[in-house]
């Protein structure tokens, strides 16, 4: 018995805010913290929260530096980030997909699709 495509999907990446701020930083190398903040759409505090969970699960990279006498800290996701991201969204396309579905002719009680 095949289990269901929810069971591959990552608790870290799965709550709302973490999976945006995860799919902003996988199409970037890096980006600065601001414009993470204002891709998502919260607030530096909260940005700063899950962030911080992000790398604890060590999916994303913090790197706090200056430029001139002003701070800067940059996101990036790491190599692991990256597959576990990946993992998440392929999960998420079979449950959409309906992947696991039985067949009417499975006997799972389904019935097709109107087309």
């Amino acid at each position: 018995m095949t289990r269901h495509p929810r069971a591959r999907l990552d608790p870290v990446i799965h709550a709302p805010v973490r999976f945006s701020i995860v799919a902003a930083l996988a199409a970037v190398q890096s980006a600065d913290f601001r414009f993470v903040r204002d891709a998502v759409e919260i607030t530096d505090s909260a940005l700063s929260k899950q962030a911080a969970t992000l790398e604890e699960a060590g999916y994303v990279r913090i790197d706090k530096g200056f430029t001139g006498r002003r701070p800067r800290t940059r996101l990036a996701l790491t190599a692991q980030g990256r597959d576990a991201f990946d993992r998440h969204v392929r999960a998420l396309r079979d449950i959409a997909s309906g992947a696991a579905v039985p067949a009417p002719e499975d006997g799972g009680g389904a019935t097709a699709p109107p087309t």
